[in-house]
């Protein structure tokens, strides 16, 4: 990291003193209001030039950025050496501080690829995280889905395993997938190792887009079966062709050179603007994705275009090749990323031929994404409006907050609590609560604390409180629960219950009011009790799934704890080497005696207890 040299601006002096005192250098620039609150963060190549621009030709201005200078009461700068070293700060502050007019795209997990290990019989999985220099991979993809189909269609034609190393190493006899004529099973030694390598080596070609030399590898295989009269072999080789070929025409973006390349397009329609990814890697296909902008206007496409890239690839490896729908001064970012990632990349706005088609297809997956977006958007406003009515709350309600308890006899229980707001679920904002301390199996003890917890941290002022509080249970659960919101002062907030009908189906549910003890009743097909369900089904999954592994994490623990001589290096290894409780109690006694630390009176010992 280089090193940068703040400048010290009094904040006492006018807008146009700071401006006119500004050097004609580059480096980030930050705009903030009268309560110093940071309103944008930009880069700059001449930060005077830059910085005066805004209060020059007012008029002309976009109407997002005139009501940004409208509130500028200070302007902070930071000089940098170059324009991309101010475009690398610029990125990372406003990833840390998401200033109210800047676009912001999301900062999503890093993105997944498909890897070939290095193992002597290698496994085709899924990975995402660090890279390892043992194994190859191969993407990156644009979401987990990508990744997945692509190891079934693999799967398919190349029989590749996709077990883990531990559960590899302990197989007696093949597994279902090798039934199934999805894998040649290399752990009980059914494939030589070269046939095995030929098909890790093909599998390979396939990825990198070389698809035409793996047609020409497999055809040969199955001619030099068929004179040698090995039908069933011919016949496997012919059914791998065809496989192999049908998936060559489901790739609807091929290139007639393995090339790497990312297509990015921004569109705008009706007051939304989404941005589309397309990755092309090795001439194929590898999938979409598009993001919709915080902050972004309909005017603003350039703009949202120039703040993924910069947000985008100053993480992430990036093509040699970059297609955009709009032209910008690029040469910052391409430097920029040079620098950073040793790999020269062209982003150009002006395609031709098969680039362009591209191009288009891109723009058509915006497109599509917004009008499904907005139909997604106004069936949420009119099921929030129907609550609203149903319930007889404000037109403001904006967001929703759901509790749900789970356990198995009064085990594990966990609670969690889902946020709706902004016309979605908001993934981000969930929580799940370990519940402690109380009577197993009293979910009114166990409500009471969830949202105590959760609400305590509300009037610290760590956390935003709901426009409605909905408590999935009956009379009980509510009533337990409304102390608790008076001793938080928080008694105004509405909280209602949502209590399972008759036989316990969707459709019957009745909402309890606690402020008046009314009964609501919907009728099924009423949009706001759709939207109650969809709230309550998400608190019920996200408490399950919770329960669930603090469960199992329990048992797996405490089934192996029990067993008089099992200490915690010895769990462990048995753990390790059966790839988990499941793979513990599946061995015999004899496999248990094999591992470090394990006699065989030991091993039939452990062998009894988990029997």
């Amino acid at each position: 990291m280089s090193e940068f040299e703040p400048s010290a601006v009094p904040p006492a002096r006018s807008i146009e003193e700071i401006v006119t005192s500004l050097p004609h250098r580059p480096g980030v620039y930050r705009m903030l209001d009268a309560r110093g609150e940071l309103l944008y963060v930009g880069k700059a190549l001449d930060l005077r030039k830059r910085v005066s621009s805004y209060f020059q030709k007012f008029d002309a201005l976009a109407p997002r950025v005139r009501l940004m200078v409208g509130q500028i009461a200070d302007i902070e700068t930071t000089v940098t050496r170059s324009e991309s070293e101010a475009l690398l700060l610029e990125n990372n502050l406003i990833k840390a501080l998401a200033p109210r007019y800047n676009i912001l795209y999301r900062d999503d997990k890093s993105y997944p690829y498909l890897v070939i290990t290095g193992h002597r019989f290698p496994r085709l999985g899924f990975h995402r995280g660090a890279l390892d220099k043992a194994n190859r991979y191969f993407g990156p993809f644009p979401h987990a889905s990508a990744v997945r189909e692509s190891i079934q269609l693999l799967q398919k034609v190349f029989h590749l395993r996709t077990c883990e190393d531990t559960v590899f190493s302990n197989r007696s006899r093949p597994c279902l997938l090798h039934q199934i004529r999805r894998c040649t099973a290399p752990c009980v030694g059914l494939v030589t190792d070269a046939e095995y390598a030929d098909d890790v080596r093909n599998a390979a070609l396939f990825l990198e887009g070389r698809q035409d030399e793996v047609l020409e590898d497999l055809g040969t295989r199955m001619h030099a079966a068929a004179e040698t009269q090995q039908y069933e072999r011919a016949a496997m080789w012919r059914d791998r062709v065809r496989s192999l070929k049908a998936i060559r025409e489901r790739q609807y973006v091929s290139s007639a050179k393995a090339m790497d390349a990312d297509v990015v397009v921004a569109v705008s329609a009706n007051g939304t603007i989404a941005v589309n990814l397309v990755m092309i890697r090795g001439g194929m296909h590898r999938g979409d994705r598009t993001y919709f902008p915080q902050n972004a206007r309909e005017d603003d496409e350039t703009d949202a275009l120039e703040a993924f890239l910069e947000q985008h690839y100053l993480d992430r490896p990036a093509p040699p090749l970059v297609i955009v729908n709009h032209l910008f001064d690029t040469d910052a970012l391409a430097a920029l990323l040079l620098e950073h990632g040793g790999v020269k990349v062209q982003i150009t706005g002006n395609p031709s031929g098969e680039r362009r088609r591209w191009l288009q297809m891109a723009e058509q997956n915006a497109q599509l994404a917004i009008s499904q977006r907005l139909a997604t958007q106004a069936n949420q406003e009119l099921r929030l409006a129907a609550l609203q009515r149903a319930l007889g709350l404000t037109d403001n309600m904006q967001r929703i907050e759901c509790f749900d308890i789970s356990h198995t006899m009064g085990e594990a229980t966990v609670a969690s609590c889902v946020v709706y707001d902004a016309g979605a679920m908001q993934n981000a904002e969930y929580r799940r609560y370990n519940i402690s301390g109380i009577t197993p199996g009293d979910d009114y003890a166990a409500m009471r604390q969830a949202l105590e917890r959760r609400y305590r941290k509300a009037v610290e002022g760590e956390a935003r409180l709901p426009d409605l509080v909905l408590i999935d249970g009956g009379r009980g659960q509510v009533s337990a629960v409304i102390p608790v919101m008076q001793d938080l002062g928080l008694a105004h907030v509405p909280l209602v219950g949502v209590a399972k009908g008759e036989q316990r189906k969707a459709g019957l549910e009745q909402l309890i009011v606690a402020e008046t003890g009314e009964i609501v009743r919907l009728r099924a097909d009423d949009p706001g009790l759709h939207l109650i369900q969809q709230i309550r089904d998400e608190a019920h999954r996200f408490a399950i799934t919770g329960h669930r592994g603090r469960r199992g994490r329990a048992r797996t623990t405490s089934s192996l704890e029990g067993i008089a001589g099992i200490g915690a290096k010895r769990r462990q290894r048995l753990l390790a080497r059966f790839g988990g409780l499941k793979g513990v109690v599946a061995a015999s006694a004899e496999e248990l005696a094999q591992v470090e630390g394990i006699s065989a009176d030991l091993a039939q010992r452990i062998y009894r207890e988990l029997h």
